[in-house]
């Protein structure tokens, strides 16, 4: 079934566990996602993110989202992730996403309270939650480089003051993950999170999830992180499994390629401690 991720997060903020935000960029990855869902009997998040247009566009993804959430046997809600500019993202919404992220983190705080406030009025409109960003997550960058740059870690009272200026339902902060992969594990400021947690009203969401080492990820998902993205592990798990066994064909392949995604979500979906609702 097809929900809001509104009820979801919230009920994930107050559990202390976490539910994963799979991203999908074609119908095999979508549809491994959805079966691990099922068959662990736990709720999902159905992401697409603007930058993977490349490989199927919104359109695509809009249909193949809705028709797989909708006989899924377990919540699931659609999402577009690090939506880019206004245009997309109501797209996105037009379209039938549930849930759907603007990205302005690189933004100044004012800028970004502008550009979020119009995503948030807009998506209310039509029922439809809305996550920000402020701080920034870095893309594949070494261990050191985390340990030096305290300016990526997100500020509690701007990521206050966005919440409170925009009417945001969740707020995605940076606390030492990046996106990709990593030249090492990170260092995740972890007092930072617990002062985000306790003093930002609304559910925390995590980017940059894949490699950031299972310890590291279920101590965020115990301590105050509602939703956490993960892609790049999904993509890394088919690759490294078609490389291990040998595919008779096409089909063969294919299916290779599923149960290498659906293992890195099986593993997830235990590191996060994530419950149905």
């Amino acid at each position: 079934m097809i929900i809001s991720s509104k009820e979801l997060l919230q009920t994930a903020k107050e559990k202390h566990f976490a539910v994963p935000s799979a991203n999908f960029v074609d119908q095999l990855s979508a549809r491994a996602h959805i079966e691990v869902a099922e068959e662990m009997n736990l709720p999902l998040i159905l992401s697409f993110a603007q930058s993977h247009s490349v490989y199927q566009s919104l359109e695509e993804a809009a249909a193949l989202g809705k028709y797989y959430a909708a006989k899924a046997k377990v919540p699931v809600v659609l999402h577009l992730d690090h939506g880019e500019d206004f245009a997309f993202v109501e797209k996105a919404v037009e379209l039938g996403f549930t849930s759907v992220m603007i990205d302005a983190s690189s933004k100044s705080l004012n800028e970004n309270i502008k550009i979020t406030k119009e995503i948030v009025d807009m998506a209310h409109a039509h029922d439809v939650c809305v996550e920000a960003e402020i701080g920034h997550v870095g893309t594949g960058i070494s261990v050191d480089k985390f340990s030096e740059a305290q300016s990526i870690y997100t500020s509690v009272d701007e990521a206050v003051t966005l919440t409170e200026k925009t009417g945001l339902d969740s707020l995605a902060v940076s606390i030492g993950t990046a996106h990709g992969s990593y030249k090492g594990t990170p260092v995740i400021n972890f007092e930072r999170l617990k002062e985000l947690s306790e003093n930002v009203p609304v559910p925390l969401v995590l980017h940059g999830g894949s490699s950031s080492g299972d310890e590291n990820l279920e101590k965020c998902a115990l301590g105050g992180i509602a939703k956490i993205n993960i892609y790049t592990d999904f993509i890394l798990g088919a690759y490294n499994n078609l490389q291990e066994k040998q595919a008779k064909d096409y089909y063969n392949a294919k299916e290779i390629l599923k149960d290498g995604m659906k293992d890195v979500l099986r593993r997830y979906y235990k590191v996060f401690h994530t419950q149905n609702i």
